[in-house]
């Protein structure tokens, strides 16, 4: 007789991870595939780390929604159970007139959002804060953090245990098919056996793999193409230059201008945004020029020679305009399978938001 539990979840990166650790919590008999060897293999641990405030979104979207919703939510569980992490705030930068508009347009979406500790900075008060920066104008968001994603997974993964769900890692979904109410998900394991499991419920949480998923269970129409936007990160040696996140809007984010750095103060600079066909992790040094020549509209004292390549993330979009590109999180409702939850696109803020995500995505089947 075939083995029957009420959820499989398809993927075990942190939003995977986090839907299973809710399911489970509510009592449900919940397994957790993944194809690779452990969690967080891909776009979860190939990402800048940070704890976003909630006010770069649309308002309205589903990532605004939930990335403040999230973020709240992670720092709780961040100190509920020792996890690193560091509110250490971060400055949005303006180094033109029209980059000026754009932060005034954020600043209403964090209005929206109920992100209500911004600061609107002149280039002279964000000087003051952070002596290297060149600006014209800054917004200061003292909520946004960075945290250490593995850590972070390492106990999502423990909760799903304690809650008695299951990891399958190694474990290849090869079908899914919906049947009498249900899903039957074939699986294949390492040693090149295939055995079916049936279920009430299935969560495609697969993350760039989550497309390839959706299309024969949802079918086409609702399955959007999902672009894999690249992104390439540069290590900085030496001391950091600055103490907070610094974050240019315009195009010198997507050139890599970005400076991030990690809870042991390794600094970066990066993503720069670079379309890719496949997952390919190789980060081209040629892609220096151009990140350098970014950062230096306003840390001018930039030293290309102090940056080496350090690694590249993928993140999964359902548009290239990342202004448009909003999550797809769709239910029966939507796509008209009963028990199928459908996640698509889950980019930035995905670490963030994800405790939230599994909140939304547990009310869907309630």
């Amino acid at each position: 007789m075939m083995e029957r539990v009420h959820c499989i979840v398809a993927g075990a990166g942190v939003v995977g991870l986090a839907i299973a650790r809710q399911l489970a919590g509510e009592g449900r008999e919940v397994i957790l595939i993944e194809v690779e060897k452990t969690f967080g293999m891909h776009t979860s641990s190939r990402n800048n780390e940070v704890i976003h405030a909630g006010f770069l979104y649309r308002p309205g979207s589903l990532k605004a929604q939930l990335c403040r919703q999230g973020r709240d939510a992670l720092y709780t569980y961040c100190v509920e159970r020792d996890i690193a992490h560091r509110q250490v705030g971060k400055m949005m930068i303006a180094t033109s007139d029209s980059e000026e508009q754009q932060l005034a347009a954020l600043m209403d979406y964090g209005e929206a959002a109920g992100v209500n500790d911004l600061v609107l900075l002149g280039g002279e008060e964000a000087r003051a804060l952070e002596p290297s920066l060149h600006c014209q104008a800054a917004i200061l968001s003292p909520s946004t953090g960075i945290v250490d994603t593995h850590a972070l997974m390492l106990s999502l993964s423990g909760d799903v245990e304690r809650a008695g769900g299951q990891l399958s890692f190694g474990s290849r979904i090869v079908s899914v098919i919906a049947s009498d109410g249900g899903f039957v998900v074939a699986v294949a394991v390492a040693d090149g056996e295939t055995y079916e499991i049936a279920c009430d419920v299935f969560v495609n949480a697969a993350g760039l793999g989550a497309e390839e998923l959706s299309r024969p269970l949802f079918g086409t129409g609702h399955t959007p193409r999902i672009f894999f936007a690249k992104g390439n990160f540069f290590s900085y040696a030496g001391q950091k230059p600055f103490e907070r996140l610094i974050v240019p809007v315009g195009e010198t984010l997507s050139r890599g201008g970005s400076f991030t750095f990690d809870i042991g103060g390794q600094g970066k600079f990066g993503p720069d945004l670079e379309w890719s066909e496949t997952v390919d992790y190789r980060v081209d040094p040629a892609r220096l020029i151009d990140v350098v020549a970014a950062v230096r509209r306003y840390y001018p004292e930039i030293r290309a020679d102090a940056l080496t390549p350090g690694y590249s993330g993928i993140r999964p979009r359902i548009a290239r305009d990342a202004a448009v590109s909003d999550w797809l999180i769709a239910g029966e409702t939507a796509h008209g399978v009963r028990g199928g939850i459908n996640l698509l696109g889950i980019d930035t803020p995905g670490v963030t938001g994800a405790l939230a995500i599994a909140t939304h995505v547990a009310g869907m089947l309630h």
